[in-house]
């Protein structure tokens, strides 16, 4: 793939997954009823909405800057743990298959951004490493 495909790739994943993580934890954080009503039909307490939304907030936040790579992994990473519990919760309770499924599609295309940042960086560090070298 061409540096620029990757980039847009990257660009285009980050961003719609963002903005779902966004408003995901604006709903959490205002508590609104399908979540309220999701959290208690999963067993969880409603005041976990709370926690999780400023966390997908934070967590969008951190996915979104360019500056700090170890926040953006971790970010990634907790995003991972949230999908993947979400999904396994919804399976313990019997959920429709919807419900189990679609926490996993978002993390396929947080994946999709996480492998195609991490193509771009590899990318940029190469030509970094090309355009410094020759220049000596």
């Amino acid at each position: 793939m061409k540096p620029k495909t990757i980039k847009i790739v990257y660009w285009a994943s980050t961003i719609f997954f963002a903005l779902f993580a966004i408003f995901d934890g604006i709903g959490g954080v205002t508590r609104q009823q399908a979540g309220v009503d999701a959290m208690q039909m999963l067993g969880y307490p409603v005041y976990f909405l709370t926690i999780s939304g400023v966390a997908k907030l934070l967590g969008a936040a951190a996915l979104l800057q360019t500056k700090y790579k170890t926040v953006k992994e971790w970010a990634y990473a907790g995003f991972a743990f949230q999908c993947l519990g979400a999904s396994v919760s919804w399976s313990f309770v019997g959920a429709e298959a919807f419900f189990i499924i679609f926490p996993l599609i978002i993390l396929a295309i947080m994946s999709l951004s996480y492998y195609s940042w991490k193509k771009y960086e590899q990318l940029k560090a190469n030509a970094y490493f090309h355009e410094n070298s020759y220049s000596k």
